[in-house]
């Protein structure tokens, strides 16, 4: 991938962050060779003199995005026009047999499980995944998890964002060799984009991606500290686990707490509206609760994703049953990809 060498300020400056289109993905940062840019306020910011060298632009997920090239790339062909939600191998729910991951899970537990045998198998030797803070209550921050511990801790859906990316120079600094990511659609675009320019420091260690369905990501001080915490008056330590179902439904050891979406769409996060990925078309395996109760919908894209997969299945770490059996996760996942790919702004 051949691209001209231009500065941060006239590529991503100038056609990303001042046109709202800025995920704060951190691929920016984390490629840049002269440690030119910091991540402020959800962005990246110039901290040091550009050296012009072009390299942040190859790895934004926003900066001359080709779904085309990227389809091919991963898949060697193009999405059909039927092909709602993506390349795929095969459609599955799934939920994980051990009593550990379902008690930390989200839905069906399927991505902690995965992880956990991969991880126990030797498959890799450290994730990338979004962990919560020490500092702020439930809010989520890049994590390499290297543990079966660190891995359960990192258990759950996070609806703020988390910059994941910026776990890679911790693998580099480790020197990993063999890691699973897992990030949302956005995160997932970056590490593509990244590969296809062959910046390859921070890919070469990671063996499978693997993609979280999401329709938005909302701003921590709006959504939690604004609205869940002083207008509803819950206190963010209380939190157990928040699940969107419809509603956003927050759970404490006093109940649960049913959030109209009406409600918290005024948090959502500017560049969500740019995005045309519901569920992490280019990822290896993509997984998303979609209104399912306590299962995973687990879609398998590559051969990659199907091989670990079928290893775990065969290893009888999952229950596994055709996608066909959920006809309404099914007709939901149609329907918020299209939904997703029929609603992108135009800066």
């Amino acid at each position: 991938m051949s691209t001209p060498k231009v500065s941060f300020e006239d590529s991503l400056r100038k056609n990303v962050v001042d046109t709202g289109k800025c995920v704060g993905c951190s691929a920016c940062i984390v490629v840049c060779p002269f440690n030119c840019l910091e991540y402020v306020d959800e962005e990246p910011k110039v901290v040091k003199e550009c050296k012009v060298c072009g390299i942040c632009a190859q790895a934004c997920p926003r900066y001359y995005w080709d779904w085309s090239k990227a389809e091919n790339f991963v898949f060697g062909r193009e999405r059909k026009p039927e092909e709602d939600f993506g390349v795929y191998r095969k459609l599955v729910v799934a939920q994980a047999k051990n009593d550990d991951v379902l008690r930390a899970c989200q839905d069906g537990g399927v991505v902690t499980a995965l992880l956990l045998f991969a991880l126990e198998n030797g498959f890799i030797d450290g994730a990338v995944v979004s962990a919560l803070s020490q500092e702020k209550p439930f809010h989520p921050i890049p994590k390499l998890a290297v543990t079966r511990e660190e891995i359960l801790e990192s258990a759950g859906t996070k609806y703020s964002y988390s910059p994941n990316i910026q776990a890679l120079a911790e693998v580099a600094k480790q020197k990993k060799s063999s890691l699973a990511f897992v990030g949302t659609p956005c995160q997932i675009h970056a590490i593509r984009k990244m590969q296809m320019a062959g910046l390859k420091r921070y890919t070469a260690p990671i063996k499978f991606l693997i993609g979280l369905m999401c329709s938005e990501s909302f701003y921590y001080e709006g959504l939690m500290q604004k609205h869940i915490q002083e207008k509803l008056g819950i206190n963010l330590n209380a939190i157990k686990k928040m699940n969107i179902k419809g509603k956003m439904l927050i759970t404490t050891e006093k109940g649960v707490k049913a959030i109209a979406l009406s409600e918290i769409k005024q948090y959502a996060r500017r560049s969500c509206s740019f995005c045309d990925d519901f569920s992490s078309e280019l990822a290896d395996i993509s997984t998303g609760g979609l209104g399912l109760d306590k299962w995973t919908f687990t879609i398998i894209r590559t051969e990659k994703g199907e091989d670990l997969f079928s290893k775990a299945d065969k290893a009888g770490i999952l229950n596994v049953k055709a996608a066909e059996t959920e006809a309404n996760a099914l007709n939901l996942l149609t329907k918020l990809s299209r939904k997703k790919r029929g609603a992108v702004k135009t800066p």
